[in-house]
């Protein structure tokens, strides 16, 4: 059957601050991917929820250049004992609230522009709670400064020891725009459970002797037991049997998975970047190229095409420019959403194989959307 799903319902996705910057394909894929929100149909869509305050005007950029002076980023190694226990002690804490679905604790505990705000964490603390009931870890942490009195406009922090091919195995990088001048901590937990396998990623920021919570973010590390090697392996057997556009989209997946949040990047990242650098196909709308598609007399410009996991399924996300008033039509943008389905499986059959459904989202130029799920059965 088939049903409509307005965006303002259930295909939400939240928006970053408008990229000033280019994207390297991996990152920019996992802008699109992460940020989806079904606030009534919550079984239809999974939901891969970034919560942050106004203490960033977070962008992804793929600047290779040295960071400022007013910047510094010190691993778990680096970092003095006492300032690495209060850290640790208080991810920690956290961490086991969240487990517990203790959103009532966090939210104490939250810097008060996050506090004034917390519907978003709520609700991803009580989606993500049968995945993370009993977890156990432990945390990665690092640790940003920023120096001076005014916001930084692009922070680009390196941390631990690069080589002269870039990121060694214990590296990392985070790129932020805007960030506040503070000291923040970023504390990365991989919680492994019977149900799932999880990343958990908090934000603090120092107050005092204490380190508050700043900022949540929580998102799945397999896709129906599948990680990122696997994904990255699948993406390797498409490009065999020629099927270019399921291998490119495998491998942002791998990539997509591999990345506890969006704005870091290791040496594991950069090589999944690469890998879906390498197998991008001329045809697909990417680095803000769109392209045309032919759905009988129509030809729709598509903008962004991408995987994204809906429950325990990997569908695929297309989004198109809507002409006419099609978002406020409703009836109108459902139908403009089943042509480019029907328009995109016809012309490239292959994705029937890869995939267990389609999202298609009709975008008018005030970035107002309206999605349509389904099933690739459905999709004729």
């Amino acid at each position: 059957m088939l049903q409509k799903y307005p965006t303002s319902r259930t295909l939400q996705f939240l928006s970053l601050a408008a990229f000033s910057r280019s994207l390297n394909p991996g990152a920019r894929i996992v802008i699109e991917q992460v940020f989806i929100q079904q606030p009534v149909e919550a079984s239809m869509i999974q939901c891969l929820r970034f919560v942050f305050i106004g203490l960033f005007g977070l962008a992804i950029v793929g600047s290779s250049s040295p960071p400022a002076s007013g910047q510094s980023c010190q691993t778990s190694a680096d970092i003095d004992d006492a300032p690495r226990a209060a850290i640790t002690a208080a991810g920690q804490r956290y961490f086991d609230m969240a487990v517990k679905a203790d959103a009532g604790s966090l939210r104490q505990n939250a810097v008060p522009a996050l506090a004034t705000d917390f519907s978003g964490v709520e609700s991803a603390v009580k989606e993500r709670q049968q995945d993370l009931a009993g977890a156990q870890a432990t945390p990665k942490i690092f640790l940003l400064e920023v120096a001076g009195t005014e916001p930084m406009p692009h922070a680009e922090f390196l941390c631990g020891v690069f080589g002269k091919n870039g990121q060694t195995a214990n590296s990392a990088a985070f790129y932020l725009d805007n960030l506040m001048p503070a000291k923040y901590a970023v504390v990365l937990f991989d919680a492994a459970t019977p149900h799932a396998r999880t990343n958990v990623s908090f934000i603090l920021q120092q107050d005092g002797t204490d380190w508050k919570l700043a900022g949540f973010y929580v998102k799945p590390a397999q896709l129906a037991g599948h990680d990122s090697d696997w994904f990255s392996a699948r993406a390797r057997e498409y490009k065999s049997k020629g099927q270019v556009h399921n291998a490119w989209l495998y491998a942002l997946e791998a990539r997509n998975l591999l990345a506890p949040v969006p704005f870091m990047s290791t040496q594991a990242t950069d090589k999944r970047d690469a890998d879906a650098q390498s197998l991008e196909p001329t045809d697909v709308p990417a680095n803000g190229k769109t392209v045309d598609l032919v759905a009988g007399t129509t030809t729709y410009k598509l903008t962004a095409l991408f995987p994204a996991t809906v429950g325990n399924d990997l569908d695929l996300i297309v989004k198109f420019q809507a002409t006419n008033g099609d978002v406020a039509d409703t009836n109108k943008a459902y139908a403009a959403n089943v042509a480019v389905m029907k328009a995109l499986v016809a012309k490239y059959p292959e994705l029937r194989e890869a995939f267990a459904g389609a999202v298609a989202r009709a975008v008018d130029p005030s970035g107002h959307d309206y999605g349509t799920l389904l099933a690739m059965k459905d999709i004729r």
